[in-house]
């Protein structure tokens, strides 16, 4: 066994060691396309949702160099057709690209010598196997590995994507590695011959050449459209259901933090690497690590293409935002649009993509967290500053009571920083007031439309368990006085339909506030009272 050529299954063993969700089920749909003119296949994914564990169990399944019998009788994959039909029968090449990288960074050996790094590397462990192979190139020594043993290969590479994100403003670096996997999976005279399948997997779908993608015989499933992917993305909300129940943790709270990955037929998916940590360390967290990707959002974002900033405000006052995909390059440098860099924030987990209707939005607590962190850091424009500024002084003056500056503060946000396409209805200004409110997300849980004995409220702001400050219902009325004789008044429809009743579990102060507009005046006024 190598590193590289055939290493084994001890990463799988390693990994069945731990608590382990069985994913073996994608290894059928890998087994389908072996042999076939489907025998390609890119899955991208976001960061921390088990790439690397899946092709750790991949190579354990197909290496030929091992017995992993053991670790696969009792999964999943031993109930569908084929299992045994590909178990432990091909020669496997296993690459994780972000090594190559490191070393390359480590010697001081420039990102273009890292496919011949790769090359060399194979190259030496296929010849230490078979030393009547060497002098031959790679490729030709491939070939002769498979005329000699009778097996083909199956190519599992990690990260394949990594070159692409190191090396974003280097077009030749990312041509010269492009041109290297096309020798491997684009090459008539070797593809047919020695690849059996292969499974490569990053965060980004492969770097697009004009409008096709650079690597074209590969079917793709990334996340906007995994197909019968999906369920292996990340974990399903059965799966995250029975791990609260085996580590005695509340699975709403569960689904409050990882939940917002929906996909159909298949429904809410979870981040399966947040999950396990919450699990273990028994308390829910945000769990994401940071990476280079991450960090330059912060300037992409200030590039502001056609009022980034405020779709960004807008999506983490929870709303959802059409955005087109089909454009972006696949790649952390070209950037046409906002929509280029709200498709990357989906690529990279920060968003979740309604496929059916083209929109995205923050899937959760956790991903919200990851947002505060990059919005409110030392990258922050003057512009998103001032925003949150404005709203945490709009917030203080609600918990003060103050109606008329609030209604002043909702009035400029409402001219100067949201502009609805149609301002015209309550839907409208419940839009505003969530934007405007934005810096209640550090100390409240925000619930639209919370249901009480007699009706349902507007917009509900919850304490968060740490916070001091008061509950709060917002009751909009368009068109209608706040408070007064009018029966509809916002203030009065709160205290009718007791709002704060449904409250009573988190005890405290209660701030009911009720918000009109004017349509005729274009005026908004405010009523607030403490309970």
């Amino acid at each position: 066994m190598g590193t590289y050529l055939n290493p084994g299954n001890k990463g799988f063993q390693e990994i069945l060691r731990s608590e382990y969700v069985d994913k073996t089920g994608l290894i059928a749909l890998i087994n389908k396309t072996v042999g076939t003119m489907e025998k390609l296949t890119c899955v991208s994914r976001p960061r921390r949702f088990g790439k690397s564990y899946a092709a750790k169990m991949l190579c354990a399944y197909y290496d030929c160099s091992c017995d992993s019998h053991a670790l696969f009788d009792d999964k999943e994959i031993a109930k569908i057709e084929g299992y045994l039909t590909h178990l432990n029968q091909y020669h496997v090449v296993n690459l994780d690209i972000t090594g190559f990288i490191s070393e390359a960074a480590e010697t001081g050996t420039p990102l273009s010598s890292v496919p011949n790094m790769i090359a060399d590397a194979v190259y030496r462990e296929l010849t230490e196997s078979w030393p009547e192979l060497a002098g031959k190139s790679l490729k030709d020594a491939m070939i002769g590995c498979v005329e000699k043993t009778g097996r083909e290969f199956v190519f599992i590479i990690d990260e394949w994507d990594a070159m692409i994100r190191e090396a974003k403003s280097d077009a030749a670096v990312q041509k010269k590695y492009l041109n290297f996997l096309r020798g491997w999976f684009k090459n008539s005279s070797f593809t047919p011959k020695v690849v059996a399948a292969a499974y490569m997997t990053g965060i980004l779908p492969i770097k697009k050449d004009g409008s096709q993608s650079a690597i074209s015989d590969f079917i793709e499933y990334p996340i906007l459209d995994p197909d019968g992917f999906a369920e292996f993305t990340g974990f399903t909300e059965g799966e995250v259901r029975l791990l609260c129940e085996g580590y005695g943790m509340d699975f709403e709270d569960a689904r409050k933090w990882y939940d917002g990955y929906d996909f159909p037929d298949v429904g809410a998916i979870y981040n399966p690497y947040s999950v396990m940590l919450a699990m273990r360390k028994k308390r829910f967290d945000s769990y994401w690590q940071k990476t280079s990707a991450a960090e330059s959002l912060m300037t992409y974002i200030n590039m502001d293409f056609d009022g980034l900033q405020e779709t960004i405000a807008r999506l983490i006052a929870g709303e959802e935002i059409e955005v087109r995909t089909s454009r972006f390059a696949n790649d952390f440098e070209t950037f046409r649009s906002k929509d280029d860099v709200l498709t990357l924030l989906i690529h990279l987990g920060y968003l979740t993509w309604h496929r059916e209707d083209g929109t995205a939005y923050i899937p959760n607590e956790e991903v919200r967290m990851e947002f505060e962190e990059i919005l409110e850091g030392t990258g922050a424009s003057r512009k998103w500053i001032e925003l949150i500024g404005r709203s945490r002084k709009l917030l203080e003056d609600t918990v003060a009571g103050n109606g008329s500056a609030v209604a002043k503060a909702i009035e400029e946000i409402r001219d100067t920083q949201y502009a609805p396409t149609f301002y015209n209805d309550e839907q409208a200004l419940r839009y505003v007031i969530k934007f405007a409110y934005i810096a209640a997300i550090d100390q409240y849980l925000k619930v639209e439309e919370l249901p009480s004995g007699k009706g349902i409220a507007d917009v509900v702001y919850l304490p968060k368990p740490k916070s001091l400050l008061p509950a709060l219902v917002i009751e909009l009325k368009w068109n209608k006085s706040s408070e007064g004789a009018n029966n509809c008044s916002a203030i009065r429809q709160i205290k009718e339909r007791n709002y704060p009743a449904v409250l009573k579990d988190y005890g405290g102060e209660t701030v009911i506030v009720g918000i009109s507009y004017d349509a005729k005046k274009k005026e908004h006024s405010c009523v607030i009272e403490r309970i």
